[in-house]
């Protein structure tokens, strides 16, 4: 359950990355901290 959480707001922030919804309220970094947290999963996994 925990893991379609994480994928559910992964793909919310990408979405709102791309639209410019991020940018517009200076809130950039929130991908890189999906950056942080995704690259482990992946080496994990």
């Amino acid at each position: 359950m925990w893991f379609f959480l994480y994928a559910v707001f992964c793909v919310a922030i990408i979405v709102l990355h791309y639209t410019g919804w991020l940018a517009a309220r200076n809130l950039e970094w929130v991908i890189w901290i999906l950056v942080v947290t995704i690259v482990p999963a992946i080496l994990w996994l």
